[in-house]
């Protein structure tokens, strides 16, 4: 190779990187960041030449983004080429995560630093879709943007924080998730029975008419308004609506924009995006999953809410249960539920099944809620007699009703003599496994729970 190949290569080289920093950027860097503060925010860090070449959010400014200058960040293949280039960094503080991981979206989308894309894996980048054609608009995680009739908010670097977000927005914003096409003018809506969200006051149900257009388009341009980064503004707004609507005797109406306001103004007391999420599944692909369930258990529609039953025993003694709720494929931590066996003596896994669907659905309808689509309990064909006894004893009529044996993982429908044997690799199996094991390991989680408060003495 010439000296003249050499340079070019070199320049090449050069210009691709950024300019890679020398080892006084990187330590000033890492200086900088021990005077972060310990809050939400997002960072930004630069190459020599003075670039953005990455964006993160943090719930811990300090923490997150000095975890780049520890040792094991410099060995991390995924990371390693990124710390040698640090130069510079700097930070936005915020007012909640929810506020840093839009923040962090809008930079990403403006600043298109390098790092950013090249640290994705083969997946595309998730956005936030929100339908615009629509009657009663529907708000979406999607990584494949439709070409026209959306709003789109992203790219979002987090798939998880984005569920997350998602989640706790709707408790403020109270948007459908849902697929419905929803016509105002239509009367057969009036009858339709809503889904959980509604029994739990995160959507206003327009599947059930409950709210104008008017109202429901009022409700996602506040939505809008939040996501683009407007939310001092956004509350002012509220604030004098509120007053407006107070002087009009409308309480109803004051006392929920009071509520919107109070947990706009308290977004950091959600707790951890985490804690909120409906996790990201690599295994099974949920659309997938719940039209392979319509198909096989020949349902008119694909089913939206599954719930799952498991049991667990404390030493031969306590017996308790786990119920765990599925919206969309995707696991519903709000709706979890646990229980304790009350009118079991030892060990009795149907019994225990019997009261547990038992009260779980005696509750439902005395509160008048909407039953899931599927429940699924843990077992054979004696769990599952046990479960559908507790509907005939309360005169109800069930939901579609499956178990799901661990050793054969043979699925098993009331009245059919021979289990459905499922092709191990189709997505309606994996997702029944998904939610058997959620509930399995929701179940032991009570259980440990229990076992250390007996072994501590409280």
């Amino acid at each position: 190779m010439s000296e003249d190949q050499a340079s070019s290569q070199s320049q090449q080289a050069e210009a691709r990187s950024g300019g890679a920093a020398d080892e006084f950027g990187i330590r000033r860097a890492a200086a900088k960041v021990r005077e972060f503060p310990h809050s939400p925010g997002v960072y930004l860090m630069k190459d020599g030449a003075g670039r953005v070449i990455y964006v993160g959010k943090a719930k811990d400014l300090r923490n997150r983004a000095g975890s780049y200058f520890l040792k094991a960040a410099a060995e991390e293949r995924r990371t390693a080429e990124l710390v040698r280039e640090i130069a510079d960094i700097d930070f936005v503080e915020t007012e909640s995560e929810v506020d840093a991981l839009l923040m962090e979206a809008r930079l990403i989308k403006d600043i298109r630093p390098r790092f950013n894309i090249e640290l994705k894996d083969d997946k595309s980048f998730p956005y936030l879709e929100i339908t615009t054609r629509e009657d009663f608009p529907r708000v979406e995680f999607t990584r494949e943007p439709r070409d026209r009739g959306t709003r789109l908010y992203g790219p979002f670097a987090s798939a998880s924080g984005l569920r997350g977000a998602i989640q706790v927005l709707q408790k403020i914003f109270k948007f459908r998730t849902c697929s419905l096409d929803i016509e105002e003018g239509d009367e057969k809506w009036r009858w339709f029975r809503p889904c959980l969200l509604a029994s739990i006051g995160q959507c206003t149900a327009p599947c059930n008419l409950r709210i104008s257009k008017e109202d429901y388009k009022r409700d996602i341009a506040r939505l809008r308004m939040f996501l683009e980064g407007n939310k001092k503004r956004l509350i002012k707004e509220m604030r004098q609506e509120m007053l407006a609507v107070s002087k009009e005797l409308k309480f109803e109406k004051a006392a929920r924009l009071r509520d919107e306001i109070q947990l706009l103004e308290t977004l950091d007391d959600r707790g951890e995006l985490d804690t909120h999420e409906q996790p990201e599944v690599f295994y099974i692909d949920p659309k997938k999953g719940l039209a392979g369930l319509r198909r096989v258990l020949k349902l008119d529609q694909e089913p939206r809410t599954i719930e799952g039953v498991d049991i667990a025993h404390l030493g031969g003694g306590e017996t308790v249960a786990s119920l765990v709720q599925f919206l969309d494929g995707l696991p519903f931590k709000p709706g979890y539920k646990r229980y304790k066996i009350r009118t079991v003596s030892g060990i009795d896994d149907f019994a225990s099944i019997h009261e547990v669907v038992a009260r779980r659905f005696k509750r439902l309808s005395d509160e008048a809620e909407a039953f899931p689509d599927i429940l699924l309990i843990d077992g054979g064909k004696g769990q599952l007699s046990a479960g559908m006894a507790a509907f005939r004893e309360l005169n109800l009529t069930p939901p579609v009703v499956l178990s799901l044996a661990k050793r054969e993982e043979e699925v098993f429908l009331p009245g059919e003599s021979e289990p459905l044997r499922l092709s191990r690799d189709s997505y309606a199996l994996r997702l029944l496994q998904y939610v058997r094991d959620e509930a399995h390991r929701f179940a032991q989680h009570y259980h440990h729970i229990l076992r250390r408060k007996s072994t501590l003495g409280q």
